[in-house]
């Protein structure tokens, strides 16, 4: 046989337990950082509807009295 053919088969050390911790503690941040945002996306989605519908009733009021 190859005696190289057995150092092929060889696996890859796995990860230490520490190294696997800080890995999900930054999936984990990432995760709560992209809900936190899309939250304040939503809540800024709402306030610019809000405030164009405002704007809007504002100006068919304006309109309705230029136009007696």
């Amino acid at each position: 046989m190859d005696p190289g053919a057995a150092a092929r088969k060889e696996r890859p050390k796995p990860r230490e337990p520490a190294a696997r911790l800080e890995k999900a503690k930054q999936r984990s941040a990432q995760q709560e950082l992209k809900q936190r945002q899309r939250a304040e996306i939503y809540a800024l989605n709402r306030v610019m509807t809000e405030l164009e519908q405002q704007q809007f009733d504002s100006f068919c009021k304006q309109m309705q009295g230029s136009g007696e």
